[in-house]
């Protein structure tokens, strides 16, 4: 008989040649379980999505209760739903005033391609300006802001008037100039190995984005909700962008993205012409509703209070000759090793024993530290024990 995972390899289209290709029976809390029961902690949180942890019962019960309701009705910005607009609602009561109107969309790739159009419509400028070692998403236009010529070459041509600078270089923020439509950047770079500008870096971002006219895309898809210690990831610097980009641990587990900017900005999509951005499922009333239920639970069970604590203690239990350094800010960090060779070891011996673990897009000699916030202290000495002892074989 043909197993599942023949089945995945000979139906489902592969994103590399070498997919781990473990099998997922259910998932809890920080656990997934395989088809033998056997517990494996997740260090990834599904690549920063199950902030609040795996099935989260409040996010269940909302789920389920839209379920005996509706689910898709018709294109966004159509019809009037509730869940949709009570989402919004509590998203932008804690977001700054100037942040006050929200996009919802399928995905944070998605999120990227309605931010640059947003940005070129109201400034009517054709430039952009990304970050070497950059990742926004894998579509057209999200690829031509990707910082790694190495994923989109064989894609070219791509968006013309792109140009990249280096993050965390203040010399270079002069490439901004009354041409740039946007500057698009993550508040913490994510596949580059957990990259942290400096507060100095982002208030001259700020201000020279701000001297000339170019709309501050910041890119939160992955250290938004509590993950770098602070509900938004800009909120450590003092700033606040023109254009916020959402997703993964939006949803609390279910697809879903935004991109949230300034009324006024946003009104540019409405006309001249009109449907500036379109979307089908984006707003999905039961991805909404899973988002407003995890977004309480984040703020009701004060899940960021303790993130910079849990992330020190990561920072102390993580010492071997091996690990050169460890980055990040709260539970987004990443491990330094030597080699991909250690890691893809690393990895694959970690995951052998309880532990799912990974690397990066554009820095494959780190590892992803990114659990789920309700990781609880036991939980890290156990993981890190783990981790310790494999490398103690290499």
């Amino acid at each position: 008989m043909i197993s599942n995972k023949q089945l995945f390899l000979l139906n489902n289209a592969q994103t590399s040649t070498s997919p781990n290709l473990l099998e997922i029976d259910y998932a809890e809390g920080i656990y997934l379980y395989d088809k033998q029961k056997k517990p494996y902690i997740d260090l990834v949180s599904g690549f920063a999505v199950s902030n609040i942890g795996h099935r989260h019962p409040k996010v269940i019960d909302a789920i389920k209760a839209q379920l005996d309701k509706y689910m898709h009705l018709t294109v966004y910005g159509e019809y009037v739903q509730s869940p949709m607009i009570l989402f919004a609602q509590k998203l932008l009561s804690v977001l700054p005033e100037t942040l006050n109107n929200v996009y919802f969309v399928n995905s944070g790739a998605e999120a990227t391609e309605g931010a640059l159009k947003l940005a070129k419509r109201y400034t009517g400028r054709s430039g952009i300006i990304s970050c070497f070692n950059s990742y926004h998403g894998s579509t057209h236009g999200a690829l031509s802001v990707m910082g790694n010529e190495h994923y989109k070459q064989a894609y070219r041509p791509l968006l013309p008037d792109v140009q990249f600078i280096r993050f965390n270089e203040e010399a270079e923020l002069s490439m901004i100039t009354e041409e740039t439509a946007c500057v698009i950047m993550e508040t913490v770079q994510g596949e580059a190995g957990i990259r942290v500008p400096s507060e100095n870096y982002m208030t001259k971002l700020r201000n020279r984005c701000t001297e000339v006219g170019a709309l501050l895309i910041l890119d939160e898809i992955q250290a938004a909700f509590g993950r770098t210690g602070k509900l938004f990831a800009f909120e450590n610097f003092g700033i606040v962008p023109d254009i916020l980009l959402l997703a993964k641990a939006l949803g609390g587990g279910m697809p879903i993205g935004a991109f949230i900017a300034n009324k006024e900005v946003m009104g540019v999509l409405k006309e001249n012409p009109i449907l500036g951005h379109i979307t089908t499922f984006g707003g999905h009333p039961v991805s909404c509703s899973a988002g407003l239920a995890s977004l309480e639970v984040i703020l009701e069970e004060e899940l960021v209070k303790d993130v910079n604590k849990k992330g020190e203690l990561f920072r102390t239990l993580l010492v071997h000759p091996l690990i050169k350094e460890v980055r990040g800010k709260g539970l987004m960090l990443s491990i330094q090793l030597d080699s991909f060779e250690q890691v893809e070891k690393v990895s694959t011996l970690c995951r052998e024993r309880g532990v799912v673990i990974d690397w990066f897009l554009h820095c494959e000699t780190a590892m992803r530290i990114a659990p789920p916030l309700i990781i609880k202290e036991e939980e890290i000495h156990t993981v890190c024990k783990t981790i310790i002892n494999v490398l103690n074989l290499l």
